[in-house]
């Protein structure tokens, strides 16, 4: 599907002006808790996207299943190198000093493979960090999400999403696009979402899609968000 979006090679600058203030244990955390003012848990975007079905995926476990793969290590092995990434990217955006030591060599590597990707995409841009990672709840739809990024990029309000993959999905689109909606309601400006995929490897390709029209992307979500909440009551 093609929705809204077209591929540039294009880039932030750094100096953040919030500082981090997880380190990477925390990071690396499996999930976010999102909870509303009154206490009560919510889910997040990428468990609410969870009722999507993804034909791909089965067949891509598969094959890799035939080549005697095993599918759940695989994905553990790329989250892990996805995480790093993030962290890397993060620290640069903040001015943070790194700290790789939980990682070995061979993950170290490929998420540096991703960090070389960013710098060649940030070059001769200009960005204000306004913040990153930074988890927002809506208390309208009553479901959370994180932020990688939230800046300003060459005067744009913009949010933009990192991804350590093979492609940028019709998901990710959905999920920004939820991402902007939180961000407003929280009484943030957005004019413009980036999704921008930093590969691991020479195996996959750099990609970024920018999108102006979140109509599309904000209604399928609230499709999801309805299939999700009706899903725990039956």
């Amino acid at each position: 599907m093609n929705i809204a979006g077209q591929i540039y090679l294009i880039v932030p600058n750094m100096n953040g002006v919030m500082k981090m203030k997880d380190d990477l244990k925390k990071i690396s955390k499996a999930h976010t808790i999102y909870k509303l003012q009154d206490g009560t848990r919510v889910p997040g975007t990428t468990t609410i996207l969870g009722v999507l079905n993804k034909p791909a995926l089965i067949s891509w476990a598969n094959k890799l299943g035939l080549e005697g793969i095993d599918s759940s290590k695989y994905v553990d092995a790329a989250a892990r190198i996805g995480t790093l990434a993030h962290y890397l990217v993060q620290c640069d955006l903040t001015g943070q000093n790194t700290d790789i030591n939980n990682y070995s060599k061979a993950e170290i590597d490929k998420a540096e493979n991703s960090l070389l990707s960013y710098y060649e995409w940030k070059k001769n841009k200009k960005i204000e960090v306004v913040g990153t990672e930074i988890p927002l709840v809506s208390e309208q739809y009553k479901f959370g999400g994180t932020i990688d990024l939230l800046g300003i990029i060459d005067g744009i309000y913009t949010i933009c999403d990192f991804k350590t993959g093979s492609d940028i999905y019709d998901e990710h689109y959905y999920q920004v696009c939820a991402y902007r909606e939180i961000a407003i309601e929280n009484g943030y400006t957005i004019d413009q979402v980036r999704v921008l995929n930093i590969p691991r490897s020479e195996i996959e390709e750099f990609t970024e899609k920018i999108y102006k029209n979140f109509d599309i992307g904000w209604n399928i979500f609230k499709c999801c968000l309805e299939i999700h909440n009706l899903k725990k009551v039956k």
